[in-house]
């Protein structure tokens, strides 16, 4: 009876039992509606309807511009110039992993390279995604670490004895590209020229640096896995800003995070050889009374002990090799590239430049390479204004360094009225400076050294307008220097060969912390 009784319970429970978990379903199920209807009118609001305060790109809800940003990546500086040509000389950008202010505006460039600069350092998002390239380096330090570096590097790069150091160095290079572009007139082949300078660029700056010549332009061009490292890090250094993985990638030592690794273990081991042969050099000098003294960046900079204070230990010298490297090696051979591209685009400026150098070296190509070369110094090439205003126009057009920004330590307001945030990323923008009308007149995108002249002599712009080189307290040390190499390359090549660009090529750059060309520069060259 009693099993019965129960049986009879339990099949009533049955019963009851997939209705009851309908019911609860059913509940679920309008709740989830509720919820996904009230999520669905928020995402609109915000991001349809609500107004956004800042210009620039629409900042979508949890990911900011990323998704606009990752589609654009491949044209990146053109794609923030479509915003500043929006009449907005200050726009805001949330990468989704970091907010970034970017500004066209001189006042603003001023207050944050000079008026307010202690607020804007390199900050700690830099440093983290360079660290291993660059280390506490110059270009990846703030505070005491970079004042130390500054006071180090400015007073190394001051004496005449470097410049003319500089100089015969650069006057190798010029004669070795010469006698490459010789071989290629004779064989009728069309050649990268922005590999060749590229070349030239790294040889010349490890030889400064250093003391070292890589052979980057040995007649046979061949493959150098530090070149390969370098260009490798650079790009990496921007995927780094945009993707938000990297960090992840890394120490699980995946993709592109590990190729990094593998050419940071390269550059890091050149560069610990080096300083390591030079120790012994020093060592074995000393031994044996001989005077051990060279002119290269890295024998000055051995002089600063690990003892005294404000030395270098074999940490130091290593970064300060790669920091020298890293920022000498693209920036003449990559505009050097834009120029040469510009001017065979205006064949005018090219008869003005070569006009120029006749009224200054005189007529003819009677000298060779090399006895024409010597007469390439720091005071003839100080002659040559017209070819300086050419350079000026190229970098103005094409700067090495496209963009450069800055950490905001603390809260702030910038002169346009922006507000900063603590946090905020605040970048002045040269490849959009370059080409804004309100800055350089209804011309702004065309060619025109002439801008640059007054009376035929070359006029300086104001670093806050023409920011390539920065300005304030960070004024690039070797903007000289540069300005010198790019003169005196130019001036040879000019002189001695005709140049023809492969017909339908439409430069485009690598997205990369420099303006490097995505595919090169092909040419075909003649003797003059």
């Amino acid at each position: 009876m009693d099993s019965d009784i129960l049986r009879h319970l339990v099949g009533e429970v049955s019963l009851l039992k997939p209705a009851s978990i309908r019911a609860v379903d059913f509940g679920w199920a309008v709740v989830v509606l509720i919820l996904g209807f009230i999520a669905s009118i928020s995402w609109v609001y915000f991001n349809k309807w609500y107004p956004q305060k800042q210009k620039g790109p629409r900042s979508w809800v949890i990911v900011g511009s990323y998704f606009e940003a990752r589609r654009n990546i491949w044209r990146v500086h053109d794609w923030l110039l479509e915003y500043f040509n929006s009449k907005c000389k200050t726009i805001m950008v949330n990468w989704g992993v970091f907010t970034n202010i970017l500004t066209v505006d001189p006042v603003n460039v001023e207050y944050i390279l000079k008026t307010n600069f202690s607020n804007y350092p390199k900050g700690k998002e830099m440093h983290e995604r360079l660290y291993d390239i660059l280390g506490n380096g110059i270009f990846n330090s703030d505070g005491e670490t970079w004042i130390r570096h500054r006071k180090i590097a400015g007073y190394e790069f001051s004496p005449r004895k470097l410049r003319d150091f500089s100089s015969n160095i650069f006057r190798e290079g010029a004669i070795q590209l010469m006698e490459i572009l010789d071989s290629v007139a004779d064989s009728g082949r069309e050649i990268d020229f922005q590999d060749l300078v590229l070349r030239m660029g790294l040889d010349s700056i490890c030889k400064i640096t250093c003391g070292t010549d890589l052979g980057c332009l040995s007649p046979s061009l061949p493959d150098v896995p530090f070149a390969r490292a370098v260009e490798f890090a650079s790009g990496q250094a921007v995927r780094r800003q945009i993707g938000m993985l990297w960090k992840i990638k890394r120490a699980l030592n995946l993709g592109s995070e590990k190729v990094m690794k593998e050419h940071l273990q390269n550059l890091h081991s050149l560069t610990a050889n080096l300083i390591q042969t030079r120790r012994a050099e020093i060592d074995e000098a000393t031994k044996s009374g001989k005077d051990h003294s060279r002119e290269d960046l890295l024998s000055r900079f051995m002089k600063y002990s690990e003892g005294e204070a404000g030395g270098y230990n074999e940490r130091d010298l290593q970064e300060a090799i790669l920091n020298f490297v890293m920022a000498g090696r693209d920036s003449s051979a990559v505009t050097l590239s834009w120029f040469f591209y510009c001017v065979y685009n205006n064949e005018h400026v090219e008869e003005k430049i070569r006009e120029e150098s006749d009224n200054v070296f005189g007529q003819g190509n009677n000298l060779s390479y090399f006895d024409f070369a010597n007469l390439l110094t720091v005071d003839s090439m100080a002659k040559m204004n017209y070819l300086h205003a050419a350079i000026a126009e190229t970098i103005r057009l094409y700067p090495a360094v496209p963009r450069d920004g800055k950490y905001a330590v603390n809260d702030d307001t910038l002169p346009d009225g922006t507000k900063v945030k603590r946090g905020n990323t605040v970048t002045f923008v040269p490849y959009s400076m370059g080409r804004m009308e309100f800055l350089w007149g209804p011309d702004a995108l065309q060619f025109k050294p002439e801008r640059w002249l007054k009376n035929g002599s070359f006029q300086q712009e104001s670093p806050f307008k023409f920011t390539a080189f920065q300005a304030g307290p960070r004024m690039c040390l070797g903007k000289d220097s540069a300005f010198l190499q790019m003169k005196m390359t130019a001036t040879i090549l000019l002189r001695y060969f005709r140049f023809t660009l492969v017909p339908g090529q439409v430069p485009h750059y690598k997205t990369t912390m420099v303006l490097t060309m995505l595919h090169g520069l092909k040419i075909s060259v003649t003797r003059r």
